[in-house]
């Protein structure tokens, strides 16, 4: 099998986020202590989380303030 030939124009792909590593700014979801989406805003990390805790009641959800480095569990 061949490998594709890269066109010098196409952008360089970025490196996935280190799952087990905080991130440096912004805010991110928390489920089960394991860090999962990353937001720009607080109202954007808190929503998504809300959605998950609806379908998934079981879930411990907690919004991540990479500024701060404090966890805040996230109540319905």
């Amino acid at each position: 099998m061949k490998k594709p030939v890269r066109v010098i124009d196409e952008p360089e792909p970025k490196k996935a986020p280190r799952a087990d590593r905080p991130p440096a700014e912004g805010f991110v979801v928390v489920v089960d202590g394991h860090f999962k989406s990353e937001f720009d805003t607080l109202e954007a990390a808190e929503t998504s989380g809300r959605e998950l805790k609806s379908t998934y009641p079981m879930l411990k959800i907690e919004i991540y303030d990479a500024a701060t480095k404090v966890r805040t569990l996230l109540g319905l």
